[in-house]
């Protein structure tokens, strides 16, 4: 049985080297450890990781907040931060992120190994759907809300715009905006070419 592959973002050599051996203790595979985010940027796309740990403040321009956001738009893998940052600004900013874990240092095996395995377990059990959309934000600039997503389904089924209305309990003219936003997401500017770039997203 292949081992779980978690890539390690933490900027303090000693530190990511103990999670490390921690995680080597506990039958992962440890494929790459960065301590900045250009570095952790890199090692997603060469070393493609079933899970990723962040450490939030970085010590430079980009944080692990930001690996985040560029983890959801682009591999659609599961994240834990792990940080010693606890403050409501931090946790308004992680929130967004919609992490699948968040630890506090100080740490032990038991942590991480409990959320680890129910991060992978729930990212597993995701409907299709929400992983059909982790495909289609991977692949855009800028990630499709829930409720985009939800409209975007609806005119992929070939519902008109009244009856997208209907349905979801708003007015027409909230139906042609959300559409809008859809179309500069995707670069498209007709139902045609949405559906075109939606099929082609699919793939």
């Amino acid at each position: 049985m292949n081992r779980i592959k978690i890539l390690v973002v933490e900027d303090d050599p000693i530190i990511s080297m103990d999670i490390a051996d921690q995680l080597s203790a506990l039958d992962y595979e440890v494929i790459g450890q960065a301590y900045d985010a250009p570095s952790a940027l890199e090692e997603l796309s060469k070393k493609q990781p079933d899970l990723a740990m962040l450490d939030i403040d970085l010590g430079g321009d980009q944080d692990g907040v930001d690996i985040a956001h560029y983890i959801n738009r682009h591999h659609g893998i599961p994240f834990i931060y792990l940080t010693s940052f606890a403050d409501r600004t931090t946790l308004a900013r992680v929130k967004e992120t919609q992490p699948a874990g968040y630890i506090v240092k100080p740490f032990d095996q038991k942590d991480l190994l409990s959320q680890i395995e129910i991060a992978l377990f729930n990212h597993a059990q995701r409907h299709p759907m929400v992983l059909l959309l982790d495909r289609i934000n991977a692949k855009v600039y800028t990630p499709l809300t829930d409720r985009e997503f939800e409209l975007l389904k609806m005119i992929y089924e070939g519902h008109p715009n009244t009856k997208i209305a209907e349905q979801l309990y708003v007015s027409l003219n909230t139906v042609k905006t959300h559409i809008k936003n859809i179309y500069l997401k995707l670069d498209v500017n007709s139902r045609a070419t949405c559906l075109a770039k939606v099929r082609e997203l699919m793939q």
